[in-house]
Parts: structure tokens; sequence; C-alpha cells
């Protein structure tokens, strides 16, 4: 069956004072060819170029129908609402103003759902870091590509993907359930809609193409409201938003409603705790409303989150205000999570939280190697080397018996990993282990051009720790003060290379590498214009 033949698509493309980049949206919806019979885009009553951008692409384009809306609605829900109003496609399939379809993305899925008879399907998507063009995969690992899901409750993990726009709906089933998203200002109303998806238990058919591409413009005057988390309010919509989706999955299947508690713990409470910065009025508010939350959980379901989770939820619920280490507890959140010392005992003998918090670290015998929260700390060791320490873990690592170290550079744009040679650990009198690395950063520079990375490069330090019953454990590392100070090193190949190292917001070690003049004055210009980003968000 070719394209010309498919049963059509009408592509909902929604937009708000994006008159730059809604005509890429669009194009990019038509040009996926016959199987898209209509591209129809919701002007959301924007005051910018938007709609004169829209009605030109629709004079040349006979497949656009523009949907001019006369009052802003205050969210994405509305709009969207209004474009499965005016669709006729057998499919319907949503698209921000913001994002673009990759080439054949509305034939894969339109094929997929007819071979399997699936009201939904869903696809690969992707978010693209710009301007690096870095794509970091969208839940990769939950679905398998070919597979078919009977009913959504047979793999309760699909909770997860709470996204709307790498799927396809079929439109009759949209309309036999009544599915809509929530209108007027409703922040994260993929939630809401995702969970009455689910709980119609459609049949839902998966390629392994992609199908999506959501773009992250992170400098962006105005950023996306995933990405905009410095207001407590924000918290507090996707609050509201867990709490509607988890009582429609609960109403449908207690076992659905139960993932998304659990979801919401090992997932949306970490994201934004790793987060939660150092305002004492933001990290105040931020803790009492997330206290009063998870007041509404049952036991079951805080017992069967993940042990990190749990440990979190109970440092929480031990105290009314954030305690004096809330950074430890940022750092547990993190990814990979690290939890620091110093480590105490309770009356019995067993881990807890520190000696203020006595919350019990439950679970912690029984994580294997690989999900230990181990800390390693760095620190300068005369040119060119690193001197590391390996914290014990309750006597967990030492039962491992790690043997060697390697430092591990993970470029931020996507290439290839570079990894140094394994070095041997050796114990440390003051408990741990310890080792001398080698930190040639101007060979990783050379690395880092090889691999096509020019002018700035960022890399993420970590390392792996290799035991002698064969486990192993990957974490970040946590950098001491002179580690990070900028320097200028010589370079036979690029004259001068500037490091900058630093630390990320997770309290991570990264580097900025900026070989030769050009990258330099790349360098420069790019901290002057995270300076006066900085100012503007002020």
């Amino acid at each position: 069956m070719n394209s010309s033949n498919l049963p059509t698509v009408s592509v909902v493309v929604i937009a708000y004072n994006d008159a730059g980049l809604v005509g890429e949206a669009v194009s990019s919806a038509l040009a996926q060819g016959p199987v898209v019979a209509e591209v129809i885009a919701v002007n959301d009553a924007s005051s910018d170029g938007t709609a004169r951008v829209l009605d030109e692409l629709a004079a040349a384009h006979p497949r656009l129908k523009v949907v001019h809306r006369t009052e802003n609605s205050g969210g994405c829900g509305t709009p969207r609402n209004d474009g499965i109003a005016a669709a006729s496609g057998r499919y319907v399939l949503f698209l921000d103003s913001d994002d673009v379809l990759p080439p054949g993305a509305a034939d894969a899925l339109v094929r997929t759902a007819e071979q399997h008879g699936a009201p939904v399907t869903v696809g690969a998507a992707v978010r693209r870091e710009l301007p690096q063009r870095h794509d970091v995969p969208w839940m990769p690992g939950l679905y398998t590509p070919g597979d078919v899901i009977e009913r959504p409750a047979d793999r309760p993990e699909l909770v997860r993907d709470t996204l709307c726009v790498n799927k396809l709906y079929d439109r009759a089933f949209l309309e036999e359930h009544g599915l809509r998203f929530p209108d007027g200002r409703f922040v994260y109303e993929d939630f809401v809609f995702t969970s009455r998806v689910l709980a119609a238990a459609p049949r839902i058919a998966v390629t392994g193409d992609l199908v999506y591409v959501w773009h992250v413009r992170r400098g962006a005057a105005q950023v996306s409201i995933s990405l905009d988390r410095k207001d407590v309010g924000n918290w507090r919509a996707r609050i509201e938003a867990h709490r509607t989706a988890a009582r429609t999955l609960a109403a449908a299947s207690p076992v659905l409603g139960s993932a998304c508690q659990v979801k919401f713990l090992e997932y949306d409470l970490r994201m934004y705790l790793r987060e939660l910065g150092k305002d004492p009025e933001y990290q105040a508010a931020w803790w009492t409303l997330t206290r009063e939350y998870l007041g509404t959980f049952t036991e079951t379901d805080i017992a069967s989150a993940a042990a990190h989770a749990r440990w979190i939820v109970g440092v929480l619920r031990a105290t009314e205000t954030p305690p004096a280490d809330v950074d430890r507890l940022t750092r547990l959140a993190a990814e990979p999570p690290r939890l620091l010392p110093p480590y105490a005992v309770g009356p019995t003998g067993a881990p807890v939280w520190s000696e203020e918090l006595p919350v019990e670290l439950d679970g912690l015998a029984g994580l294997p190697v690989a999900e230990l929260p181990v800390t390693v700390d760095a620190e300068p060791a005369g040119r060119g080397a690193v001197r590391i320490r390996l914290h014990d873990l309750y006597g967990r690592l030492a039962e491992a018996d790690p043997r060697t170290v390697q430092l591990s550079f993970i470029p931020r744009a996507g290439a290839e990993p570079v990894l140094a040679q394994p070095i041997e650990l050796r114990p440390d009198r003051n408990d741990g282990w310890i080792a001398v690395l080698p930190f040639r950063l101007a060979d990783l520079a050379v690395t880092g051009r090889r691999q096509g990375l020019r002018r700035m490069q960022a890399w993420n330090v970590g390392v792996r720790v290799e035991c002698a019953d064969g486990s192993s454990v990957f974490t970040s590392l946590r950098p001491g003060g002179r580690l990070l100070r900028r320097r200028a090193l010589p370079s036979s190949r690029y004259g001068v290379l500037l490091a900058q190292p630093y630390r990320t917001g997770a309290g991570a070690l990264a580097l900025r590498l900026a070989p030769g003049a050009e990258g330099a004055l790349y360098l420069v210009r790019n901290r002057l214009h995270r300076a006066r980003a900085g100012r503007g968000a002020g």
C-alpha cells in the first residue's frame, strides 16, 4: 500500500506568538506527503506576526487550514480541542509550533496503525537541544518496536510517557470516548489527556521510526513550560495535573492509578528536587507544597517506589522545613544519584539519613552495586592529574571490594564518550579508597576535535568503579573548589587551550574546553551571553 492509498491524517498545529518558528513546523507537516490530507493551524490570538505567517502559508498551500481564535485561551488544551473539532481525517496527529515532524513520520504511524487495527499508535521521539542539535531519546526502552499492547493495564509503566505529540489517534476513538484536553489555563495538559486516553483502554501499536522532534531552546527569551521551573507555581501546576491524571487512571484501573503515583515519586519529585536551588523562600514554599501532596499518597504506593525515592519521601515527611543538609537531598535526586557523607546509623545499627533526622534508609542492603548512590570527591593533584576519593557506603562497597576506577568524559553534544585507562584504587586510611588519575585536557580537546566538536567543547565527567566480585558502578564527580579554577593551558596544536571546569546544577563536575583563538573567542562570547540572560531572568 503506497502513501496515496493510506487513510489520511489531520495534523493539528497550535501556535501562540511564534511567528519565527511556526512556518518550519507547518512545513514539516505539509512535507509528510499525501497521507496528510490537511494541516490545521490554530492561532491562539497571537499578538505578533503569527497570524500573517499562517495566512500567507495557507494562500500557497491548499492543505493548510487556519483557525484564528479571537481570545487567547491561556493554555495549550483549548486550541488542540479546536483542531480536533475542525479535523476531517481518519487520524489526528498533534504538533507544537516550535517543533517538527521528521520525514516519513505520518506514513510510518499510519502504516503501523492499519497493520494492527490500533486506535493509538506511538513512535520514537527525541528532545533536540539547540543550537547544538544534540538528540536525547524520550523514554528510551519504554516501548519495543513492533509491539502491540492489547490493554494499557498490561503495561502500567506506560503512564510514564505523558506526551501527546508522539502518538497517532484514530479520530473515531477520540469521539467515541469524548477524549479532549482540559480547557483554559491548564498547565501540563498532556498529563490529563494521556491519562484519559489510557483510561479508555485502547490497543496501542508501536513503530520504531522517529516520529517527533521536540526542540529544546534553553537560551530562548521565553522558555517552554516544561523548562520554566523557577517559580513554585510551576510545581503547583504539575502537582494538580498529576493529581487529576492519577484520579482518572485509578477510576479506570487501580494498577494504572498506582503506577501513576509511583511515577510521580520516582520521576517528577526527583526532577524538581534536584533543581531546588538556593533561594530559601522558594525552598520553603516547595517543601510545604510537596509535603502536603505526599500526605495524600498511600503507604502501599510509597513502598512500591524505588529505594532512593522512598528515602527522599522519608526525609520530606520527617521535617516541616528544609533541613540544614538539604543539598544532600538534591544530590540524591540527581542522575546518577549520590548520597553525600557523613553516614549515620540509628539506635538499632541500621543506616539512617542523619543523626538529626534518623530516617531509615530501608532497602539499602538489597540494592545491587550498580544502583548504589556512591560519592566520589575530586581534587587537583598537580599538573595534568586529579586525585579522587571513593567513599564507602555503610560497608556496601567494601563487600564488593572496589579494585579500579576509570575516568569517563561524556560529550554533551552527543559524540562518543572518551574513556581513560583504568587505575588501581588504594585503601584510604580514613575509610574508602583513593587514586590519582591522569587529567590531560589538551589530549581530550584533540580527541573532541577528531569527533567533530568545534569551538567550545562541553563534557560531563564521570567515573566507573570496577569491583572484585564483577560488579561495577558509574557516578559523577563532586569537585573540590581548587579544581574549578579556570586556566589557560599551552598547546602545541592550538597554541592555547582555555579550560573551564564547573559545577553543574546537580553538583557534578563538567568541563568547557575552548581550543585555539576561535574557541577562546566563542567561550568568552558564550559567557557574556549567559551573563546577560541571567540578568534578564532576574
